[in-house]
């Protein structure tokens, strides 16, 4: 069973404060309501989101341009980190995410780690691509370089 709730705050992967979204009943009830991210849908509660959602929207596009800049920036970035490896080849450990920022802090750019989209930690040799999800609508992709010590 399904209901439509009016989103009062950003939920990610549902919207944005506003927006008039089908959740699960349970869904509704058991996590939107209660934390305050959802209410019932009523014309009183749209005309009081509705403002606060058209500030939103300027917000958005103002950290989405802000984000398109931040790309170029991250692209055109090195990133290599040297790790211990065995006599067959093998890493001693894994490239995981705190490495990586450590390694973008000490180029100067600093980014929450929840950004950084990797879903294993790197074990092996190589050149691969992280992305970097700086915006809902913007993804960066960083070469990472994984070599010998």
């Amino acid at each position: 069973m399904s209901i439509e709730v009016l989103l009062m705050d950003r939920v990610e992967g549902l919207g944005i404060e506003g927006d008039i979204v089908k959740v699960a009943d349970g869904y509704a009830r058991n996590y939107l309501f209660p934390r305050g991210f959802a209410s019932v849908v009523t014309e009183g509660k749209k005309r009081q989101i509705e403002k606060k959602r058209l500030e939103r929207l300027v917000l958005l596009e103002k950290e989405k341009s802000a984000a398109e800049q931040l790309v170029k920036k991250i692209e055109e970035m090195e990133c290599t980190i040297a790790v211990k490896v065995g006599e067959a080849g093998n890493l001693f450990g894994s490239v995981t995410i705190p490495q990586i920022l450590g390694k973008m802090k000490a180029q100067g750019l600093e980014l929450d780690r929840h950004k950084i989209d990797l879903p294993t930690p790197i074990h092996e040799l190589g050149v691969f691509d992280v992305a970097i999800k700086l915006h809902p609508e913007v993804t960066a992709t960083l070469k990472v370089w994984v070599v010998k010590e």
